[in-house]
C-alpha cells in the first residue's frame, strides 16, 4: 500500500494555550487594563496565526463560519453555522448560496492572504459585500487602508478604521468589521488574517459601534479580541488533535482516493460523500463511513442524507 506519509503533510505543531491569567474574567466590564488581556492573547496567538501549515486554511474557514454567523444575527436572519455551512457546501458550483451563504464567502475570503492587500480592496470588497462601489466607499476604503501601515496598537488601529468606515457607511457593518481583522493582522504581520472580531463582541459593544461611542468601541475591541484570540487558539489546538488523529487512522483506508480526501479534510471546513475522478459515489460513502467508525472525522449536519464530514 502506498505510504501515506509522502502525500499527507505532517501533523502541525501544537502551541501552548493561553494562560488562565491571561484570559477574561466573567466580570471582564469591571476590568479596567483592556489592553492587557488583549495583548497577552494576541501575543500567544500569534505563533499560531504566522504557522504556515495546511491547518491554518480549515482554522481560517471554521473561524469565518463563526464570524458570519455572527453578522447574520446583527442582521436579524435565522441562519447559524450549520445552515450557513448547507448554504455553502451544498450549492451547485454554479449555484447562488443566497445572501447569508454570501456573506459567508465574504468571511472567507477574509482568511486568505490576498486580504491583507490594501490596493485591491477597492476592486475585491463592493463585490464581496455586495455595496456599490461609490466615491463614499472609496473613500472609506483608503481612510481604512491608511489605518493597516505605521507601528503602535494594531487593536487600537483596527477598532479606530471600523469605527471611522461605520461612519461613513453605516450600511455596512459587516465590511467595517472585517477590515478591522484585515488592519490587526497588517500590523501584526501575520500572512493570513484570522476572522475574530465578529464572533467575539457583545451585544452592547454593537451598540457602541452604531452610536459611534469611540472610547467604549476601543475598549469593546480590545476585550473581543482577548475573548476571541483565546477562543481561536483554543481551536486551532482542538483541530490539531482531531487532524493528528486522522493521520493515525490514514493508513487503514485502502479507497483508491483516500489519501486525496484526506488532504482535503485537513484543509477544508467540510467536505460531501461524492464521486471523485476514480471512485464512485457508493465507495466515497463508505470510505466517509469507514473514517467516522474510526474516528477519523465527524458527520456535521446529523442528517442521513446530503451528509457533510469533517474534522
Amino acid at each position: 500500500m502506498t505510504s501515506r506519509a509522502r502525500i499527507i503533510p505532517d501533523a502541525p505543531l501544537s502551541y501552548p494555550p493561553v494562560p488562565v491569567w491571561a484570559r477574561l474574567p466573567a466580570t471582564a466590564e469591571g476590568v479596567g487594563d483592556a489592553g492587557y488581556f488583549a495583548g497577552a492573547a494576541l501575543a500567544a496567538l500569534h505563533p499560531a496565526a504566522r504557522d504556515g501549515h495546511p491547518l491554518g486554511n480549515l482554522w481560517r474557514q471554521r473561524l469565518a463560519l463563526g464570524c458570519a454567523a455572527a453578522m447574520t444575527r446583527q442582521q436579524g436572519r435565522p441562519e447559524g453555522e450549520t445552515t450557513l455551512r448547507d448554504h455553502w457546501y451544498l450549492t451547485p458550483a454554479d449555484g447562488d448560496p443566497g445572501p447569508a451563504g454570501r456573506l459567508l464567502g465574504a468571511f472567507r475570503a477574509l482568511g486568505e492572504p490576498r486580504a491583507v492587500r490594501t490596493q485591491e480592496w477597492e476592486t475585491r470588497l463592493p463585490n464581496l459585500f455586495e455595496i456599490a462601489a461609490d466615491a463614499s466607499l472609496v473613500v472609506a476604503l483608503e481612510m481604512a487602508a491608511d489605518h493597516a501601515r505605521g507601528p503602535g496598537d494594531g487593536v487600537r488601529a483596527a477598532a479606530s478604521a471600523a469605527l471611522a468606515f461605520t461612519r461613513r457607511r453605516p450600511d455596512a457593518r459587516s465590511l467595517g468589521v472585517w477590515l478591522a481583522d484585515a488592519i490587526l493582522a497588517s500590523r501584526l504581520g501575520w500572512p493570513a488574517p484570522l476572522p475574530i472580531l465578529a464572533n467575539a463582541l457583545r451585544p452592547g459593544d454593537w451598540r457602541a459601534l452604531r452610536e459611534g461611542r469611540a472610547e467604549i468601541w476601543t475598549d469593546a475591541c480590545h476585550f473581543a479580541y482577548g475573548r476571541g484570540a483565546a477562543a481561536a487558539l483554543d481551536l486551532h489546538a482542538d483541530l490539531g488533535r482531531r487532524m493528528t488523529r486522522l493521520l493515525a487512522v490514514a493508513p487503514q483506508l485502502r479507497g483508491k482516493e483516500a489519501d486525496t480526501t484526506i488532504s482535503i479534510l485537513i484543509r477544508e471546513d467540510a467536505l460531501a460523500a461524492k464521486t471523485g475522478k476514480a471512485t464512485s459515489d457508493r465507495s466515497s460513502r463508505r470510505l466517509f463511513d469507514r473514517l467516522v467508525t474510526l474516528g477519523g472525522v465527524r458527520e456535521l449536519t446529523g442528517r442521513t442524507t446530503f451528509r457533510l464530514y469533517g474534522l
